[in-house]
């Protein structure tokens, strides 16, 4: 995460400049399809504004913290102002609510996905910040609740957040205070879904039958080198469809727009683009461009 020191001093709750003792921690989403957090920013850095939170999360990493961690802060409109630093998530705009906490999506329902993913990622990187620096243990009860948990317990409104989004892509408030957890141990939330080394777990034709549906043009050269992700991963102990995964996302499921490397670099991972304008390495062949690639996330 990029921690942004940004307090709204023209808030109200900002001048009322009331502290707390820190005893836990809130997290909430905005409840409404707004991607960007200097929206909010704006609109609760006024006098007359009603609400105000410690801080906000956007799924590019950057977090905006808005009052000190130790001030009062006016994001749950119970007790728990009295005993909880408040976190708001971003969402994304490729949503609807159609009453209450329910919604719909209306665009790309990939972006609805790695927007709700990204931004629990960071949360729980600030989350992890937080507790080592009050001294919290996130598996303790009423230490890490939602907005919908504090309802429950009679010290919030009554508001369906984060749970309202976050349950349909697997998430829970249970594995979010695992992954604080697992993150102030040195490991972070992607560390306790997928790991790098391994044994494949999908099929070199599921790699292809994916690649094909993102980029219905891939050449078939590039769908005959598919099973050396395989070959070559099994070789290091790397799991081969990770490799894969990274190609894609480095080469644009392999169309190469906007991607730093060409097809004939045989470099499908971008090794040796180190900044702006660097072209990276070539390989003789598609099989030694992988073997590097592999043997580099090996390292």
């Amino acid at each position: 995460m990029n921690l942004k020191q940004n307090y709204l001093t023209q808030s109200g709750c900002y001048k009322a400049g009331k502290r707390i003792t820190v005893k836990g921690l809130m997290i909430h989403s905005v409840g409404c399809p707004q991607p960007k957090a200097d929206v909010f920013m704006k609109n609760w850095n006024r006098a007359e504004a009603s609400a105000c939170v410690h801080a906000i999360v956007e799924p590019d990493g950057d977090v905006y913290q808005l009052l000190p961690w130790e001030h009062r802060g006016w994001h749950c409109g119970g007790g728990a102002n009295n005993t909880h630093i408040g976190v708001e998530m971003t969402e994304p705009a490729t949503i609807k609510y159609t009453g209450g906490s329910n919604w719909t999506e209306t665009g790309d329902r990939e972006n609805t996905k790695n927007h709700v993913l990204a931004t629990y990622r960071y949360a729980v990187e600030l989350f992890a910040y937080l507790c080592r620096q009050f001294g919290l243990d996130p598996l303790a009860d009423g230490v890490i609740i939602s907005h919908s948990e504090g309802c429950k317990r009679g010290i919030a409104s009554n508001h369906g957040d984060v749970e309202h989004l976050w349950s349909k892509f697997g998430l829970s408030m249970g594995q979010f205070r695992k992954d604080i957890k697992a993150a102030m141990e040195g490991s972070t939330a992607e560390d306790s879904l997928t790991a790098i080394m391994g044994k494949a777990a999908a099929t070199a034709e599921q790699m292809k039958s994916y690649l094909k549906k993102k980029n219905p043009s891939v050449p078939q050269s590039v769908l005959d080198m598919i099973p050396l992700y395989i070959s070559e991963g099994e070789a290091e102990g790397v799991r081969g469809d990770i490799a894969f995964a990274q190609s894609c996302l480095e080469t644009g499921n392999f169309t190469f727009s906007g991607s730093a490397v060409t097809l004939p670099q045989n470099n499908f991972c971008g090794l040796g683009v180190t900044q702006r304008g660097k072209t990276g390495l070539s390989f003789e062949s598609p099989q030694l461009g992988i073997r590097a690639q592999v043997q580099h996330l090996k390292a």
